[in-house]
């Protein structure tokens, strides 16, 4: 077979993973915390009778780790996270972060995500509050006060920029390393009160959008032209009856 025609074929099965990848992103566009995920081809080289042919690869997935808006909604369980750290909560099979700060206390004063995660200290222990004490003041240290009394701290943690981040389940994600609690606020810590929102760029993604769909139309044409000159190459060479 031509390795035209394999060549596109690699192409549109990367375009169609990135279509599918930026389409998550646009429709994620007002999910708060929400985290951009971008993939990057890298080039396969193989050969054919003509030497050596480039492939489009795989494609590996990245989270983007920029931070997204601020709104303010005055809610006292509402944080929004400053700098490069995760807030982090205790998932099916282990820790896992999340910018979303959106959070709920439970009738035992547990603090849980709005899905009922748990959110954990420091120590990686669940977070609990007094039910019966009111809402509570937080620090920028994550720091929780009722009635002017220190009660715990929410965590906030920082993952080595070298560790793999992969989508967990209610807009979270995993990390292979593990994240270490922060220790020093001077550049990063939790404002009370705010929201953070999705890292989406709307008009970058919708802009990647149509020239995915226009790439995708010229992959798919250059595969029919292929596929026809084969045709027509067998037809040629083919026996003659």
């Amino acid at each position: 077979m031509q390795s035209s025609l394999y060549v596109a074929l690699s192409s549109q099965i990367a375009l169609e993973k990135r279509l599918t990848t930026t389409a998550n992103n646009v429709a994620n566009m007002a999910t708060a915390g929400f985290r951009a995920e971008e993939i990057k081809f890298a080039e396969l080289l193989g050969r054919s009778n003509r030497g050596e042919v480039a492939f489009v690869g795989p494609g590996t997935n990245t989270i983007s780790r920029a931070a997204g808006p601020t709104t303010k909604t005055e809610a006292p369980l509402d944080v929004a996270v400053q700098g490069d750290v995760w807030l982090a909560v205790s998932g099916p099979k282990g820790t896992l972060y999340t910018r979303d700060g959106r959070f709920t206390m439970d009738a035992t004063g547990q603090i849980r995500t709005l899905t009922g995660l748990p959110v954990v200290d420091p120590g990686g222990g669940p977070v609990q509050l007094d039910p019966q004490a009111g809402p509570p003041t937080i620090g920028r240290d994550g720091s929780l006060y009722q009635n002017r009394n220190q009660v715990g701290a929410i965590g906030l943690f920082t993952i080595d920029r070298k560790a793999a981040l992969a989508r967990g389940p209610d807009n979270t994600v995993s990390a292979s390393i593990p994240g270490r609690a922060v220790q020093d606020f001077t550049r990063v810590g939790m404002i009370q009160g705010y929201v953070e929102g999705a890292n989406v760029n709307p008009i970058l993604e919708m802009t990647k959008l149509i020239a995915i769909q226009r790439a995708f139309e010229s992959a798919a044409s250059m595969t029919s032209e292929a596929d026809n000159t084969l045709t027509g190459a067998v037809k040629t060479l083919g026996p003659q009856g």
